[in-house]
C-alpha cells in the first residue's frame, strides 16, 4: 500500500515557474514507478510525466522541454518541475504510482494522491 501527498500548486502568470512535489508512504519506493497526470475543468485526467524506479523519464508532447520530473528515493519524493507555464496547464495536478515500469494510461496507476490546484494565469 502506497500513500501519496502532494503538494507546490498554486497561481503563477503566464511564463512561470512551479515545483510540485509528490511524498510516498510506504515500503520499497524504488519498486514503483511514479506519474503526473492532470484533469483541467470540464476534460479527462490526462498523462503528463512519468518516471521508473530507477529514473528513466517520458513526457506528453506537450509538455517536452518544460517540464522535469526526478525523484529523490532516500526522501521517498517524486518532483514536477515546471517552467514556461501556460494558461492551458491550468488543472488539478495527480501524482501517481504503480508497482514496475511507467505507462501513460490512467487505469494502470492503483495509487493517487488528492491532487494539487495549478493555475496559470494570461
Amino acid at each position: 500500500q502506497v500513500q501519496l501527498v502532494e503538494s507546490g500548486g498554486g497561481l503563477v502568470q503566464a511564463g512561470g515557474s512551479l515545483r510540485l512535489s509528490c511524498a510516498a508512504s510506504g515500503r520499497a519506493f524504488t519498486s514503483y514507478a511514479m506519474g503526473w497526470f492532470r484533469q483541467a475543468p470540464g476534460k479527462e485526467r490526462e498523462f503528463v510525466a512519468a518516471i521508473a524506479g530507477i529514473g528513466d523519464t517520458y513526457y506528453t508532447d506537450a509538455v517536452k522541454g518544460r517540464f522535469t520530473i526526478s525523484r529523490d528515493n532516500a526522501k521517498n519524493t517524486v518532483y514536477l518541475q515546471m517552467e514556461g507555464l501556460k494558461p492551458e496547464d491550468t488543472a488539478v495536478y495527480y501524482c501517481a504510482a504503480r508497482l514496475g515500469g511507467w505507462l501513460v494510461r490512467t487505469v494502470a496507476y492503483p495509487y493517487w494522491g488528492q491532487g494539487t490546484q495549478v493555475t496559470v494565469s494570461s
